[in-house]
């Protein structure tokens, strides 16, 4: 008999152990999700790494688990992006991106991954524009007297980046030809240090997202001089656009997406899409993307499908364009 009852308990224990272990892995569990890692590109405190951290807190709510925020500074983002194209797709190390490090980078740096094909795309989360802003004594009141004022300091300006090739760049450069104005360009290690130069007056102006921007610019701080879009911000309906200061058709659209390394399951990344468009749908997220200049995309935009392609779409459209002002690392 004592061997039938041990029997028993043998069994009893391991068919205890295994509903155990299904229940910690079924969905909405406390313990379903290991600690994940959302690598940031650029220093603390700059407009990606804002909307990371607003973004990060919440989605660990969703999935019940801890999302860690680290910051992965340096050329441009590629350091981050060469860390996250070689982690373990498993799940538990994700980026967030935009169109300089998931479009730009690709068509300026020798890269040891390819911006399309090394990740899995999660979802599109914001979608932003830059302001064009300079140092609170700088001696021009709109973008016309900006532009004059570059042209009588030739060479003398100076205008921060978050370094060579970053957004700010590029929309430097084209800004440079469109107006025939010469400056120079003082690369940071991210857009939140180069802001920190500009507020206390160490540079000129600089070619910024808006997220980053505007709380300096409301605080009147810095001096805003346009915004590089079609439509003013809701958020700052004082600022003009670059058609109505004087500047037609400078257009940039700073989005920003999530990603994880190629060949993360798709299980995986369906949960996580559906944990973030969920976080997209609070309103108390809403308001604080739209009070950084954000704009949330549309449902069907926020799909990996949608963002794979919207990210294809910006290479067809940028590299050619890039490649032919010749670009180059600084």
């Amino acid at each position: 008999m004592r061997g039938l009852w041990g029997a028993l308990r043998d069994h009893v224990i391991v068919i205890c152990a295994l509903l155990g272990f299904l229940a910690s892995a079924a969905p909405g569990n406390a313990q379903s999700s290991r600690p994940m890692t959302l690598i940031v590109p650029f220093a603390a405190g700059g407009p990606t790494d804002t909307l990371a951290r607003i973004l990060s807190e919440r989605i660990a709510a969703e999935l019940r688990t801890t999302v860690v925020v680290e910051n992965v500074a340096g050329a441009s983002g590629s350091i981050a992006g060469a860390r996250v194209a070689r982690a373990a797709p498993d799940g538990t190390t994700i980026t967030i991106g935009h169109w300089g490090t998931h479009v730009l980078n690709g068509a300026i740096f020798k890269l040891p991954y390819d911006v399309l094909a090394d990740f899995e795309p999660v979802a599109m989360i914001a979608m932003g524009t830059q302001l064009i802003v300079g140092r609170k004594s700088l001696e021009a009141n709109s973008l016309k007297e900006m532009i004059a004022w570059l042209k009588a300091n030739p060479g003398k300006a100076t205008a921060g980046t978050a370094g060579a090739g970053t957004g700010a760049h590029v929309a430097g450069v084209f800004f440079k030809d469109k107006t025939g104005t010469d400056f120079q360009f003082v690369p940071y290690r991210g857009a939140g240090p180069a802001m920190i130069d500009l507020v206390a007056g160490q540079i000129d102006i600089m070619f910024d997202q808006a997220s980053n921007s505007l709380p300096h610019v409301k605080s009147g701080a810095i001096k805003a001089f346009a915004v590089t879009s079609p439509t003013r911000l809701a958020s700052a309906p004082d600022v003009p656009t670059v058609d109505e200061a004087g500047l037609p058709g400078l257009y940039i659209s700073y989005w920003h997406g999530i990603w994880a390394p190629k060949n993360t399951p798709k299980d995986l990344v369906t949960r996580l899409n559906a944990a973030i468009v969920a976080v997209l749908a609070e309103p108390a997220v809403k308001q604080r993307f739209a009070e950084l200049g954000q704009e949330i995309p549309l449902p069907a935009q926020q799909t990996p499908a949608a963002l794979a392609a919207f990210q294809k779409a910006e290479t067809e459209k940028w590299w050619p364009i890039v490649k032919a002002a010749d670009i180059k690392p600084e």
